[in-house]
């Protein structure tokens, strides 16, 4: 690891990059818990709820593309440093917001700031870590998030009665000023790592990774996978879990707790045995066709409600760990250089897909209630809905083959 190795390297490498993707997790995460509180105060609709959650996925989606060039251009220390000050910003402004534009607008806001937050980890260790311990790092990384999905669920919970969701966000804007801080100060320089490639050339490979068969295979699934297991996990898993199992907020909230200690134990896992899957002829584009799989089942077997829902709901959680298994596979079709544009490209994606799912699932709802459909069968409807669209986006992905020499086309 050059001049940056063990205990430093995690002080002044992993641990910022870990932090920021803990804070960004528990942003997108947060409003699954505090929903309810929010539907009584401002008097929101199912359709406004979504809305206003997935205005965190839209602004997060469209900061991707510009996002992959800031950080090849200018090097990770600075784009998420800078970005998560407008996080800061964004989440005073939504502890002051008092109608669904403000909220939605600070929301946005937020979504933008944290926007970097893996994927500056995920360059950053591209940077200063070793090849054989790209993914180590990258499964811990992702379990830094799923720390922070946990903090959302219970113990946020916990705290609601006594802060209340503006008292929470005042916290979350000092604690976003604070890692920011620490980037900047723990982050060595990155100016030798900086592209010297222009920004139209930039350009016209971001435009080949779009329009390639390989992305095209792994971008449906990504989007009604990943992005759905968002959807579900930072809004819609605690209404379906209150309406469809007869569970209060609290249960609820320790049910979402499960759904995330489960999606830690995925990480962990991934993280640990890697390098031992890879030894033994396992690829990343084999992780993803098999989990998807197996999600797509899970959440059948939830639809269909046969039982005790927390074991299916942590075991979702574990398989969700094959999400970050898709940006490698993704990139394994692609000179490793421009790893970071495809990365991000597939990330574009993810977030596409969750705000589609957030505000589609909401917008049904509606629809059907404004149908004397129950909300118990509206939700029923909906989210079998979603399983059809993942059920179409899985074929592409099953027929796709990794390549048969590294990485290019």
């Amino acid at each position: 690891m050059n001049q940056h190795q063990g205990a430093r390297a995690w002080a002044t490498i992993f641990l910022p990059f870990a932090l920021g993707y803990y804070l960004s997790y528990l942003l997108r995460t947060v409003n699954a818990v505090i929903s309810p509180d929010l539907t009584s105060d401002l008097s929101l609709s199912a359709a406004d709820l979504g809305l206003l959650t997935s205005a965190y996925f839209l602004s997060f989606g469209l900061a991707q593309i510009p996002l992959g060039i800031a950080l090849d251009r200018f090097g990770p220390r600075k784009v998420e440093g800078g970005l998560l000050i407008l996080a800061a910003l964004g989440a005073v402004f939504f502890a002051l917001g008092d109608s669904l534009g403000e909220l939605a607008l600070a929301r946005s806001l937020i979504g933008l700031g944290v926007s970097a937050c893996l994927m500056a980890g995920l360059k950053g260790f591209a940077m200063w870590y070793p090849p054989e311990r790209q993914s180590s790092m990258t499964g811990f990384i992702m379990a830094a998030g799923a720390l922070g999905a946990l903090t959302a669920s219970a113990p946020l919970e916990a705290l609601l009665p006594v802060l209340g969701w503006r008292g929470i966000f005042w916290i979350i804007a000092a604690v976003a000023a604070g890692i920011a801080c620490f980037i900047f100060v723990a982050i060595p320089d990155e100016a030798s790592h900086a592209s010297r490639e222009s920004a139209a050339e930039t350009l016209r490979s971001v435009g080949r990774i779009f329009g390639s068969r390989a992305f095209l295979s792994f971008a449906g699934s990504v989007m009604f996978f990943t992005g759905g297991f968002m959807a579900l996990q930072s809004l819609w898993a605690v209404p379906w879990m209150m309406n469809m199992n007869g569970m209060t907020l609290t249960q609820a909230a320790a049910s979402l707790m499960v759904l995330n200690l489960g999606m830690l134990v995925g990480q962990l896992a991934i993280g640990l045995l890697g390098v031992r899957l890879a030894v033994r002829g396992v690829t990343p584009l084999n992780l993803v066709q098999w989990g998807f799989s197996a999600m797509l089942l899970v959440q059948i077997l939830i639809l269909v409600n046969p039982g005790p829902v927390g074991p299916l709901w942590f075991l979702l959680g574990v398989l969700s760990a094959v999400n970050a298994q898709a940006y490698i596979a993704t990139g394994t079709h692609f000179p490793k250089e421009a790893f970071g544009r495809v990365s991000t490209a597939i990330n574009l994606m993810a977030f596409v897909g969750a705000f589609s799912v957030q505000w589609g699932l909401g917008g049904a709802l509606d629809l059907l209630r404004s149908m004397d459909v129950s909300m118990a069968g509206a939700l029923r409807i909906a989210f079998g809905g979603l399983i059809v669209l993942q059920l179409a986006s899985l074929v592409p992905l099953i027929l796709a083959r990794a390549p048969a020499r590294g990485r290019g086309d």
